[in-house]
C-alpha cells in the first residue's frame, strides 16, 4: 500500500492505482506535459489537433485527481487551468479537493448581499468568487468538493450526481435523492450537496459540495442574509435550504473513506452508458493521482491564482447594485420638516459610481446639510469598502457635522 498526504488527512490508495501517468494537453495541441504521481514533469511539444469527440466509451479512460492544496484560490485556479488546457476527449477526470474555511460565491453574485462580511473579516475567513454560476457556499476541511471534467458533448450533471448517490448507498447505506434543483438531499429536504457547472467549448465541468463534518455554526454565521440591507440588484440570489452533515446521518462516514469510495465508484462506472463495470472496469482506468497545484506542474497556475485572489475579480465583478438607507430628520433640522432623508449609493464594478440624496424640501437650503452632502459625494470613484465609508465618516465627525456621520455609520453597519 502507498500513502499520499491529502491536506491534513492520510488516504491510502493501492500502489497499482497510484503509479500511473497522465497527459496535460493544451487546447491548441501545441504544448503539453506528462506528469507522474511523484510530481516529476517533463515537457513535450505536439502539433497534433485535438481529436473529434466520439461516443465510444471503450476509448475513454478515467482518472481521480486529489489536490494536495487546501487554499481556495489555488484550487479554483487548478480547476480553471484543467478546464482551459486539458484534453478530456479520451480521458475523463474527477478532481477531489478541500479548503480551509472560506466562503465561495457564484460568478454572478453579490458578496455584500450573500455573506456576512463582518464575520468573515473577524474570523479570518476568505471570500472567493468561482467561475461557475449558482449560489453561495461555505467550505472548510469538513467539506469535500468534487469536480467532474468532460468534453461539452458528454456533459451530464445528473449522471455525475448518481455516482455520488450510489457511493453513499453502496458504502454507507445512506439513501439519498436528487431533487429538481439537482441538489443531493436526504429525507426529502436536507441538503447534503449543492451543485454548479461551467459549460464551454470544448470542455465543461460540473462541481458539487459534500457536507461531511462541516462547522454548521460558522456556515450559518458566514452566509447569514440580512433581510433589510436595502440592496437592489439583479445578481443571482442564493436559495437557502436546511443542511445536514453526512456524519449526522452515519458516524461511519469519514473523509478518508469517502474520498476512496467516491473515487472507486467513479472508476468502476463506464464513461457514457453509466453501467457498473465492477473491478474489471477499474483495472482499465488510470487510477488515483495526487496533484501538487504549482507552476512546476501546471505552468501559469500562479497567475490564474492571483487573478482569483484579486479585488477586481472577487468584488469588482459584482453586478451593478444600489444600497439605500432611510433616516429620520435630526432635531436641529426637524422644525417644519416632514418625511425622511434617503441616502443611496450606486455601485458599478465594485466602485461607488454615484451618491443620491432624497430630502424634504425644507433641507434644500440648509447650509450645514449641504456641506456634509457635498463631502459625502467625495466617495465617488472609490472602492465600495467599509474603510472608504469609515474614512468619510471620520472626516464628517472631525468637522463637527455629526448627523451625516451618524447616518453613514448606519450605512456601514449594513455591509
Amino acid at each position: 500500500m502507498a500513502s499520499c498526504l491529502i491536506k491534513s488527512a492520510l488516504v491510502k490508495i493501492p500502489q497499482t492505482l497510484l503509479n500511473m501517468q497522465f497527459k496535460v494537453v493544451s487546447s491548441s495541441g501545441v504544448a503539453s506535459q506528462v506528469v507522474s504521481s511523484n510530481g516529476v514533469a517533463s515537457r513535450y511539444y505536439s502539433s497534433k489537433p485535438r481529436p473529434p469527440v466520439h461516443m465510444d466509451e471503450t476509448k475513454v479512460q478515467k482518472s481521480v485527481f486529489i489536490s494536495q492544496s487546501s487554499n481556495i484560490f489555488t484550487n479554483l485556479a487548478l480547476e480553471d487551468w484543467l478546464y482551459k488546457n486539458f484534453d478530456f476527449t479520451n480521458h475523463h477526470v474527477m478532481l477531489l479537493w478541500r479548503n480551509n474555511p472560506c466562503v465561495v460565491i457564484g460568478r454572478h453574485q453579490n458578496p455584500w448581499q450573500e455573506t456576512n462580511l463582518g464575520v468573515l473579516y473577524d474570523e479570518g475567513i476568505e471570500i472567493a468568487r468561482r467561475n461557475s454560476g449558482g449560489g453561495t457556499v461555505y467550505h472548510d476541511l469538513g467539506n469535500l468538493n468534487v469536480t467532474f471534467f468532460t468534453p461539452r458533448e458528454r456533459y451530464n450533471r445528473r449522471n455525475n450526481l448518481e455516482i455520488i448517490s450510489r457511493t453513499l448507498e453502496r458504502e454507507f447505506n445512506i439513501q439519498t435523492e436528487i431533487n429538481t434543483r439537482e441538489d443531493i438531499v436526504y429525507d426529502g429536504k436536507y441538503k447534503i450537496s449543492g451543485t454548479a457547472a461551467k459549460l464551454g467549448r470544448p470542455n465543461s465541468y460540473h462541481h458539487c459540495t459534500l457536507l461531511v463534518d462541516v462547522n454548521k455554526s460558522m456556515l450559518h454565521q458566514s452566509l447569514h442574509q440580512h433581510t433589510q440591507k436595502g440592496i437592489i440588484s439583479n445578481a443571482t440570489a442564493s436559495t437557502p435550504a436546511p443542511t445536514l452533515n453526512l456524519q449526522e446521518i452515519s458516524p461511519d462516514v469519514t473523509m478518508d473513506r469517502l474520498i476512496k469510495s467516491i473515487g472507486y465508484e467513479y472508476l468502476r462506472t463506464k464513461a457514457i452508458s453509466m453501467e457498473d463495470g465492477e473491478e474489471g472496469q477499474i483495472s482499465k482506468q488510470r487510477g488515483f493521482q495526487t496533484i501538487n497545484p504549482t507552476d512546476d506542474w501546471f505552468p501559469g497556475l500562479a497567475k490564474i491564482q492571483a487573478e482569483y485572489q484579486g479585488w477586481d475579480w472577487r468584488y469588482g465583478s459584482t453586478p451593478k447594485f444600489t444600497i439605500s438607507q432611510s433616516f429620520d430628520i435630526p432635531d436641529e433640522h426637524s422644525a417644519g420638516c416632514t418625511g425622511q432623508l434617503v441616502i443611496s449609493l450606486e455601485i458599478v464594478k465594485g466602485l461607488i459610481e454615484s451618491v443620491c440624496f432624497k430630502i424634504p424640501p425644507q433641507l434644500v437650503n440648509d447650509e450645514h446639510f449641504l456641506q456634509d452632502a457635498e463631502l459625502l459625494c467625495s466617495v465617488q470613484g472609490r472602492k465600495f469598502t467599509e474603510s472608504a465609508l469609515d474614512d468619510l465618516k471620520e472626516t464628517l465627525t472631525s468637522r463637527g457635522q455629526t448627523y451625516l456621520g451618524t447616518s453613514l455609520d448606519r450605512v456601514v453597519t449594513t455591509v
